[in-house]
């Protein structure tokens, strides 16, 4: 531990982004997991069991992005109340996570009572070893909802969570139905970083010049293909680092559309990651510094303005409202009243019946 508050101070000198250390030779600690229903527990008046709340529906094509408590044939609501894990009665002294410690991925036996019913029953249901993925695509599905709602059904929404393997599949995952709105808005908020912002870019940058019309299809494909066909607007906040950085900055410098949010981390100095101590340390240094034709070096320790600033303030967050995903809808309405969106309506087809011969 000393050895690695030594290096950590060494490698601050440097005064760059990604310079870490991390690994190497400390003491396994001991683990205790926990299973998790993907929802949360309200103590009873009279305290003696819980009621399930907010129960995350995310995605049901992944086992690890829908709430156990929503498996076919368990069918749990809110508002049920739990009695018991495998069989241990629970109360006001007891909560229900400290019975699922050690029981990740595995199955556990509840004992509830129905809301509106008076005998209990044993469901039993598989736990999640992560909620992470459950709580993000239950944010991102509802960020959607929000906007096709908010937007008049005029305004798709996708967000990137990193700029690598996983970033550049998400975009794809919600890009391919969401740009066929008029507007857009990409969330690069607490985006992790990573290496394809170039891909993503050259993708919002398409301008539509033409369309490929089918004949037993009522849609036209736009060219070049999958191309947004009015205004979009990112967002972008202080947990949006690396090639989220260079991102929000080239969306800008491409004039790609308006930037809201928050100035960004502010680190573009890449790393390998290659080098290892004789512990099994791992150590990183900069290797690959960012210029941009505009700031030059300025996004590193600094990062990118938003050209519109909006700031989540603690009562928004308690309250469950998103002031920078609002301020961005308001955006994209506002550009799309300064320039409708105007599709066309292959009407004026050429005519290629064959010509009248003359008579002879």
């Amino acid at each position: 531990g000393e050895f690695s508050d030594l290096v950590w101070e060494m490698q601050g000198e440097l005064g760059t982004s990604h310079c870490y250390e991390f690994g190497g030779d400390y003491r396994k600690s001991n683990q205790y997991n926990m299973g998790k229903l993907g929802c949360g527990y309200k103590l009873s008046a009279d305290g003696k069991y819980f009621i399930f709340e907010n129960i995350l529906y995310g995605e049901s094509g992944d086992k690890n992005e829908v709430s156990p408590l929503l498996a076919p044939g368990v069918n749990i609501e809110n508002g049920d109340h739990l009695i018991a894990v495998n069989g241990t009665k629970i109360d006001k002294n007891i909560h229900p996570r400290e019975l699922l410690v050690n029981y990740p991925d595995q199955d556990v036996c509840l004992t509830i009572r129905k809301k509106n019913e008076k005998k209990n029953k044993e469901v039993v249901v598989k736990t999640l070893g992560f909620e992470s993925p459950l709580m993000y695509r239950n944010w991102v599905e509802t960020n959607k909802e929000f906007v096709h709602k908010a937007g008049k059904g005029k305004i798709g929404y996708i967000h990137i969570p990193n700029m690598g393997n996983y970033g550049f599949a998400e975009f794809h995952r919600n890009y391919l139905t969401e740009y066929k709105y008029d507007a857009m808005i990409v969330d690069v908020r607490y985006n992790g970083g990573g290496y394809v912002s170039q891909l993503l870019l050259e993708k919002l940058n398409r301008k539509i010049i033409g369309y490929d019309t089918i004949r037993w299809s009522k849609h036209a494909e736009s060219y070049p293909s999958e191309a947004v066909h009015g205004p979009i607007v990112a967002l972008t906040n202080e947990f949006a680092g690396s090639d989220g950085d260079i991102f929000s900055h080239s969306f800008k410098l491409m004039k790609i559309g308006k930037l809201v949010g928050k100035r960004t981390w502010g680190g573009v100095i890449g790393i390998n990651g290659q080098y290892s101590l004789a512990d099994g340390t791992i150590t990183t240094q900069p290797e690959y510094s960012f210029w941009f034709k505009d700031v030059e070096w300025g996004v590193e320790n600094y990062g990118t303005d938003p050209d519109i600033e909006v700031d989540i303030a603690p009562q928004d967050f308690v309250k469950g409202t998103d002031p920078q995903l609002e301020k961005a809808i308001e955006v994209a309405l506002d550009e799309l009243k300064k320039a409708p969106v105007k599709r066309p309506k292959f009407d004026k087809k050429p005519d290629l019946s064959l010509p009248k011969l003359p008579k002879q």
